[in-house]
């Protein structure tokens, strides 16, 4: 249980914020599954109750990555037509913006929704683009848009992804991503394609240091170039490589909740956030899986503050962090920095 003696709760969610690392597809709301479910025909249990058990992560759960991932096996089958992909997008969105996101990136991987029923991957794309856009500019928002890859997968179907992105940054796909189970999947065969997406005028951020060692930070950092890293929170393990780190300026996207449900942390109060802030890392606070973890961004706020007793000043300074290193052009960013410090008073 959260003391809330620091903070109330109210003051998390009215701080305006900047969410860097945020997964498309563990964004669905449970209330949409259900609609979908009976819409399409998906066998899921017909309550709210029994269907949160299979796709979000519960109290009793074993906290490892792998019940923490069995859970996209069963969201994977949602993806059923052109209007559920619009939907969900928009309301991944709606709900940012609901918990006062200014500036939210949003990554999402077109395989995985285009698996369920063969959707080609460039109609996927538009499909996440143009809604995200359209309830951007309704909602208050700025959404970027990032297309992730995953290590499972074949680098041909990576590099038909990337080139895609590259396509579409003009309709406001800043970046690429890696991610999946690193703990069995090597980076190397993805280097050569990561590097010319950045020649290409992509931004680049990796999923490292989560379930794998320091030492897949290192690689993300020499090996792709990453700008940011998603997670990276072992980089503590290795001295030399949180140097590296930092003499490089790179921004980790640390998501709290989800490390402890994966088991890459054993509790809130044991987590590393604080030791990185400490060590001169440039952190970000942000929520991965917002519905599979069952939390929002303000939740995640008041964690690292009460549970990892970091100062609400060093939160907001986290949220200045998150804008100077989001994927939004260049002189967008100027704007978006004064507005929040005129907001936060800083």
């Amino acid at each position: 249980m959260l003391s809330h003696e620091t903070v109330p709760l109210n003051q998390y969610f009215s701080l305006p914020k900047v969410e860097l690392h945020r997964h498309l597809e563990g964004s669905l709301r449970l209330t949409t599954m259900l609609d979908i479910a009976r819409q399409h025909g998906v066998t899921v249990p017909a309550s709210m109750f029994n269907l949160s058990g299979l796709v979000q992560v519960q109290d009793k759960d074993p906290m490892t990555f792998t019940n923490f991932l069995e859970k996209f096996k069963t969201l994977r089958l949602f993806y059923k037509s052109p209007d559920v992909i619009h939907r969900v997008t928009r309301e991944a969105v709606e709900d940012a913006a609901k918990d006062n996101i200014r500036y939210l990136e949003l990554r999402f991987t077109p395989v995985a929704l285009s698996r369920a029923e063969g959707f080609p991957l460039h109609d996927v794309m538009d499909w996440v683009l143009t809604s995200a856009q359209e309830t951007a500019r309704k909602n208050n928002i700025k959404v970027g848009l990032i297309a992730s890859v995953n290590r499972h997968e074949s680098p041909e179907l990576a590099e038909q992804v990337i080139w895609l992105a590259t396509e579409h940054i003009k309709d406001g796909l800043v970046g690429i991503d890696l991610a999946g189970n690193e703990a069995e999947f090597k980076s190397a065969p993805f280097r050569e394609i990561f590097k010319e997406a950045k020649q290409s005028g992509l931004h680049v951020t990796i999923h490292a240091g989560e379930w794998g060692p320091a030492e897949n930070v290192r690689d993300a950092i020499l090996n792709f170039d990453a700008e940011r890293v998603g997670h990276g929170v072992r980089v503590m393990e290795d001295e030399s490589i949180a140097a590296l780190a930092k003499e490089r300026g790179v921004t980790f996207e640390v998501c709290v909740t989800s490390n402890y449900q994966s088991g890459v942390v054993k509790s809130l109060p044991e987590h590393p956030l604080p030791r990185m802030i400490a060590a001169g890392l440039n952190v970000t606070v942000n929520t991965d899986d917002p519905s599979v973890s069952r939390i929002t961004l303000s939740h995640e706020y008041q964690h690292v503050c009460e549970d990892m007793k970091v100062s609400f000043e060093i939160l907001k300074q986290s949220v200045l962090n998150a804008a100077q290193a989001s994927f939004m052009k260049d002189d967008e960013k100027p704007k978006l920095i004064a507005a929040l410090k005129k907001e936060m008073k800083m």
